[in-house]
């Protein structure tokens, strides 16, 4: 940070190409099928047909909107339509193997257009590529190719709902994937809305995936220690992204119990169920968190903000979910006051920047100089927000929040 700014750097940001864009980064091979299957395509997400969908893709556009929100970087997860998929591939269900050659040609249309648009801005943008998990030899072989063509926000590990076709995350098969990422120190983000169930389209089914989201979100964390990816990979970072901050202390004092219960020398109830586990697993969970795992606490909420300490201030990444609805933007001065003010500055300067920038190798300095402009102030994040933007639609500023269970 610059003496009077923070440098802040969103740890959870969304983009992609308008969806023709892609037919260039696609193979050859799948232009053909690719102009049959836009041609009548009909795009289900309001956002992403209105004026302002090219805030996805129009970088000097996003580059002024963020800067006049007072973020100077910015991890990139997707957002639009890769090609061949129905929906955005965040919360699309695994492919079948019918549809694994064409949505796996789909991504990696995307990485490659993600990485020309991180190359737009140099050092400002650490995009995420996307795998699949059918394939893990290619997965493995589209994570180098990534790192090499300098995308450095890590990989979006796809969700696994139950009853995919895919193994489960804690399944040694995706050792290899866990092994490359270790050797490369390439990020495992885990972002919320993946690995939730197919529900149905009634009202009462749309409330219930905001209900259950997080909680299927939150699997991948229990499923990696139990599974012992970090024992057998101990550089392993795996990060959860926008699924709240403020149930980590209580799952980790559940996930702590059910393993003392599990691998206890003494007989207990659970310990038929935790053979041979002691030594698969390694450290218990609240050391896997402590060493290995992070949180993009995207528009972290005041009730969530005195669990920091309990959490990790080492481990906090806050982002602003641009250009989401439910983001901060254009008010992240505000959301950031609602959850900071008050908290010492360098606490401050960690969670809103210097994790992320240590997590995915972010240049602080080149950063601090464009802070040094487009930063918010430290003295304007030290007063406390008496008043919520009117136009404001994040939960960041929803009244009556309490900590959630999950």
């Amino acid at each position: 940070m610059s003496p009077d700014r923070y440098t802040v750097i969103s740890a959870d940001c969304h983009a992609g190409a308008d969806l023709l864009d892609y037919k260039p980064y696609l193979e050859k091979r799948y232009h053909d099928e690719f102009d049959a299957w836009a041609a009548t395509y009909v795009n289900p997400y309001e956002d992403l047909l209105a004026d302002t969908a090219d805030r996805n893709w129009n970088s000097a556009r996003r580059l002024s909107e963020l800067e006049a929100d007072g973020i100077v970087a910015e991890v990139i997860f997707p957002n639009t339509i890769p090609p061949f998929f129905p929906k955005t591939s965040l919360m699309a269900q695994p492919p079948t193997a019918l549809e694994y050659e064409r949505r796996w040609a789909g991504l990696q249309a995307h990485n490659r257009w993600l990485a020309d648009f991180c190359a737009d801005a140099p050092g400002r943008r650490a995009g995420v590529a996307q795998i699949l998990l059918n394939d893990v030899d290619a997965a493995v072989r589209e994570i180098r190719r990534t790192r090499a063509a300098g995308l450095t926000g890590g990989i979006l590990l796809p969700g696994v709902p139950p009853g995919s076709a895919v193994p489960e995350l804690y399944s040694s098969a995706y050792d290899p994937i866990w092994a490359v990422c270790d050797e490369l120190d390439v990020p495992v983000n885990h972002h919320g809305g993946s690995a939730s169930p197919p529900l149905g389209d009634e009202p009462a089914a749309r409330a219930v995936f905001m209900v259950e989201t997080t909680w299927f979100s939150h699997r991948a964390l229990w499923h990696l220690i139990f599974g012992g990816a970090f024992h057998r990979h101990p550089g392993l970072k795996l990060v959860l992204t926008e699924q709240g901050s403020g149930w980590i202390p209580g799952v980790l004092d559940m996930l702590d119990y059910y393993h003392a219960r599990l691998v206890a020398a003494s007989a207990t109830a659970e310990s038929k169920f935790g053979a041979g586990l002691a030594g698969s697993m390694g450290k218990g969970p609240s050391g896997v968190w402590r060493d290995n795992c992070f949180v993009g606490a995207s528009f972290m909420r005041p009730h969530e903000v005195p669990l920091r300490e309990r959490i990790g201030l080492d481990k906090i990444m806050w982002g602003s979910d641009f250009p989401h609805d439910e983001g901060t933007t254009p008010f992240s001065r505000e959301g950031l006051r609602i959850a900071y003010a008050g908290l010492p500055e360098e606490e401050v300067a960690a969670m809103v920047g210097g994790n992320a920038a240590r997590v995915y190798g972010f240049d602080l300095p080149l950063l601090d100089a464009l802070a040094a402009e487009y930063g918010p102030l430290v003295s304007e994040i030290a007063a406390p927000l008496t008043e919520i933007p009117p136009q404001a639609t994040s939960p960041a500023f929803a009244r009556g929040a309490s900590v959630r269970v999950w």
